[in-house]
């Protein structure tokens, strides 16, 4: 099912009713804006906002085994545990800012115990290393991206909010972001979990090794491309957000990571980009590209770069407030109040 175009009579109809709202014509600023793009992305002026679903995906990345991140591996499968427990930081900004989590794992290197909030949906113990060759198969990006569309058939949520989990997933991204962009991965990679100056070297010229190793793959294409040197909770969010485009509901992007599958979704289906929000400019250099080359504008800058989807629970009252502003301000005529001379 393709994703459909954004509907402009909504979107007229919404820029319509801010121009006669009680206040100074573009004074809540971007709000306003937003308001008349989620009208283009459901159809709505008041679409319902509340059902917000974060899909937390978790996977294990080959790269991290050279020394690219200031967390052992182990680290993965320990806060996916943390999450079920309600633990994390996702947990606490979701119970309190209404949203609900789903956890899934989609390629953690460990065998984790049953557990009722845990989606079991895992495509394979974690990537190969990024730097010898393919991260996996591209039979097995493409399963990731049919598992991502599954969890929000599943949910069928009114807004989509992604997030992840997986040490190394910031150096995967940044390959993602390098192979996808053209840009130098001097100006993509950053300290992710917050490596030394020796480990920010190494994390670079790991990604250099990569995007030289892959560079056939690459040049075939965007799919070809997240196989090669991506991750599975990325090509994970790539279905999550083409599912949640194609279902008409806003996906808003978290940061670094989710970033990395929105500019992969983009290439492979353009439309999507129409849907997306982008939560806020993650502290990772890389990630202010990734929203330029989107063409999105983030609603919230905090220095923030941790993923889970806590940059996306942090904006969604920002995404609520923009509907309920315009669906319940009065007009001038509803108010009675005099018009700008």
């Amino acid at each position: 099912m393709p994703v459909p175009e954004l509907d402009q009579a909504a979107m007229e109809a919404a820029a319509a009713r801010q121009g006669r709202l009680t206040k100074p014509a573009g004074s809540l600023g971007r709000l306003e804006e937003l308001s008349v793009r989620l009208a283009g992305m459901t159809g709505q002026l008041d679409p319902p906002l509340q059902h917000a679903v974060v899909f937390t995906l978790a996977a294990d990345h080959g790269v991290a085994t050279e020394g690219v991140s200031a967390y052992p591996r182990e680290v993965t499968p320990q806060m996916v545990l943390n999450f079920l427990r309600g633990g994390a930081a996702i947990n606490v900004l979701a119970r309190e800012l209404g949203a609900r989590v789903v956890v899934a794992d989609i390629g953690v290197d460990a065998e984790l115990p049953p557990h009722a909030e845990l989606r079991q949906v895992k495509v394979r113990r974690g990537t190969s290393s990024i730097t010898r060759g393919a991260a996996m198969t591209v039979a097995e990006a493409t399963q990731a991206i049919d598992v991502g569309r599954r969890l929000v058939l599943d949910e069928r949520p009114e807004v989509v909010l992604t997030g992840d989990m997986g040490i190394g997933n910031t150096t995967a991204s940044a390959a993602v972001i390098c192979a996808l962009t053209g840009l130098d991965p001097k100006a993509v990679v950053g300290r992710g979990t917050g490596i030394d100056n020796a480990g920010l070297a190494r994390k670079v010229a790991a990604v250099v090794r990569a995007l030289e190793v892959n560079r056939g793959a690459i040049s075939r294409g965007p799919l070809d491309t997240l196989a090669a040197v991506g991750g599975l909770e990325i090509a994970g969010l790539v279905g999550v957000i083409l599912q949640g485009a194609e279902m008409r509901r806003p996906v808003i992007v978290d940061g670094f990571i989710s970033g990395a599958a929105a500019l992969a979704a983009a290439a492979l289906e353009p439309r999507a980009t129409g849907y997306l929000v982008a939560s806020h400019r993650s502290q990772e250099i890389g990630h202010a590209a990734v929203l330029e080359r989107l063409g999105l504008r983030p609603l919230l800058d905090l220095d923030l770069r941790l993923g889970e989807g806590t940059g996306a629970v942090l904006a969604l009252p920002l995404v609520r407030a923009a509907v309920r502003l315009l669906n319940d301000m009065a007009t001038f005529d509803e108010a009675g109040v005099s018009e700008r001379a």
